[in-house]
């Protein structure tokens, strides 16, 4: 069956008022969080592929998205790079369709309509973006989570996670389309976006990926077990041997901490203001993540290697 651009091999499953969790790479997929939490998560409900796109070509470059060759038991093989449709059907809660969304270079309008058009077909109720940005945040304490607009319709959920309005202003991707329009045609839309140390850098973020498995198996009853906080714990107690033998490292993380507590407990004891120096500092960095993100988006991928090796 064609739905838009997007191919799906009948029979379709019967899903009953589904929500759908969608990952943008590279857009706000680093540490390959969001990626790596739908690879969890899709694992646990043996979810399984019912659809891609017909002919990729037509929205990405793929001297930009390299495709790939193989070699399986002799026989070469090749993968090239799309959006995938995944359904998992669940006995209780709503069924669960994942979207592994790979942000396109042409044609970003007719690439969204499909997107919507996959949404009308499957009734989907709610809509949420999954992933991970950077920023000047501390290691040392739990990380922030952000999303959309807070209103009476999510509220009581922000709270209930520790989701907290996002107030970023900046470039942004035309995959947002699909958020705009899906709100307008009455279906629900929800963004958890995790904020990373930007100072550590690494291809696989476990702390980050837990703290959005925390999110999604409050709100959908999933095992605790799937967050897996000790496999973060070890990687980020690796980044405090390196911080405590840098005494450059060391300093900003202690300034970090600073303007964390200050910002995050209002009602607590009052910290110590950061000087305008190590202000001006901070918001140089802030502005640099711009252009990173930028830089990120034209960078090759390998989407076909499962970075999750649980």
């Amino acid at each position: 069956m064609r739905i838009g651009d997007f191919e799906f091999p009948e029979p379709l499953p019967e899903l009953k008022d589904p929500h759908v969790l969608a990952v943008l790479r590279p857009w706000i997929d680093v540490g390959n969080v969001g990626t790596l939490a739908l690879r969890r998560l899709e694992r646990h409900l043996e979810s399984q592929e019912i659809g891609r796109l017909v002919k990729p070509g037509r929205y990405y470059d793929f001297t930009r998205y390299r495709p790939k060759s193989v070699i399986k038991q002799g026989v070469r093989e090749y993968s090239i790079p799309s959006t995938t449709v995944s359904a998992s059907v669940r006995e209780h809660g709503p069924d669960l369709i994942t979207l592994h969304l790979l942000e396109p270079h042409l044609y970003g309008e007719d690439y969204t309509d499909s997107i919507i058009e996959v949404l009308k077909h499957f009734g989907v109720k709610r809509y949420s973006m999954i992933g991970a940005m950077y920023d000047m945040v501390p290691h040392t304490r739990q990380l922030l989570v952000s999303g959309g607009t807070v209103d009476a319709n999510n509220e009581e959920e922000y709270k209930l996670v520790g989701v907290r309005p996002s107030d970023y202003e900046g470039p942004t991707t035309i995959t947002y389309l699909i958020s705009n329009t899906a709100e307008e045609m009455g279906i629900e839309t929800r963004i958890y976006v995790v904020h990373l140390p930007q100072y550590f850098q690494v291809e696989e973020d476990f702390t980050g990926t837990a703290r959005l498995m925390e999110i999604l198996c409050t709100i959908y009853g999933l095992p605790s077990r799937l967050a897996d906080q000790e496999r973060g714990r070890q990687q980020y107690a690796s980044l405090q041997n390196i911080v405590t033998e840098t005494s450059e490292v060391a300093g900003l993380l202690q300034r970090l901490e600073e303007r964390y507590d200050r910002e995050n407990r209002p009602d607590g004891p009052s910290a110590t203001s950061l000087s305008p120096m190590v202000e001006e500092f901070l918001q140089g960095l802030d502005r640099d993540q711009d252009s990173s993100m930028d830089l990120d988006a034209d960078s090759d991928l390998d989407l076909d290697d499962d970075p999750d090796d649980e």
